[in-house]
């Protein structure tokens, strides 16, 4: 499986409770868990500012990590972080440990390219709108994608590109259409402005026609 990540953890072994959290938090570290992979969960710590550095990459909530506590390595997938809410602190970590037989379901990001070019922007006048920033994967370790390309070139004016029309690599399902949620991803629609100003125009229009038409009468 490709490892994209390296990330170096201490074990925390009897350190519990929200005291000593606090305590870690304090020394620029972040108390974490690593679970599954039909092992028992093993609580590690982290390098704070390390970890800051990390989650400023896309790449790394949806790519395999290489996690190393006391000389053994494990890979991992990033199932969850708890951030301060006022502050840019990393409070808490969930990793998973990846088996290479079992399937993950992961959050993998959506790279839309090719708006500039489509004719729905180009000739036609519209305006791009993300429904979708990322997809629910289903895969094998071996198959997981960095992300998943988005191709709008060939989108016309009030065309809507759903999950079923992704172009997905091989051994990939997306979850919400294999539960037969065919959500929408991207649309080009027309600008909000004009279309405000057409029912305003045709208002102003029929006003106009009403007062030509009472000036004939008289």
């Amino acid at each position: 499986m490709r490892i994209s990540f390296e990330l170096v953890a201490d074990p925390r072994d009897g350190v519990q409770g929200k005291s000593a959290s606090r305590r870690l938090r304090r020394s620029g570290k972040v108390p974490a868990i690593l679970y599954g992979g039909k092992q028992p969960p093993r609580l590690i710590t982290l390098d704070h500012q390390n970890l800051l550095t990390l989650l400023d990459n896309e790449r790394f909530y949806s790519t395999i990590i290489a996690l190393k506590v006391n000389g053994e390595t494990y890979p991992a997938i990033l199932k969850d972080v708890q951030r301060h809410p006022a502050k840019n602190q990393i409070l808490h970590l969930d990793l998973q440990r990846v088996l290479e037989d079992e399937p993950l379901h992961m959050r993998v990001p959506l790279h839309f390219v090719g708006g500039a070019n489509a004719p729905g922007v180009k000739s036609q006048g519209g305006l791009v709108s993300h429904l979708l920033n990322d997809v629910l994967v289903e895969c094998l370790p071996k198959d997981l994608p960095e992300y998943i390309t988005v191709d709008l070139s060939s989108m016309v004016l009030n065309e809507i590109k759903r999950l079923s029309d992704l172009e997905l690599p091989p051994g990939v399902t997306l979850v919400d259409l294999a539960h037969g949620r065919n959500l929408p991803v991207v649309v080009i629609h027309p600008p909000r402005a004009a279309e405000e100003a057409e029912p305003a125009a045709e208002q102003a229009a029929g006003a106009s026609n009403a007062a030509a038409g009472g000036a004939a009468k008289k």
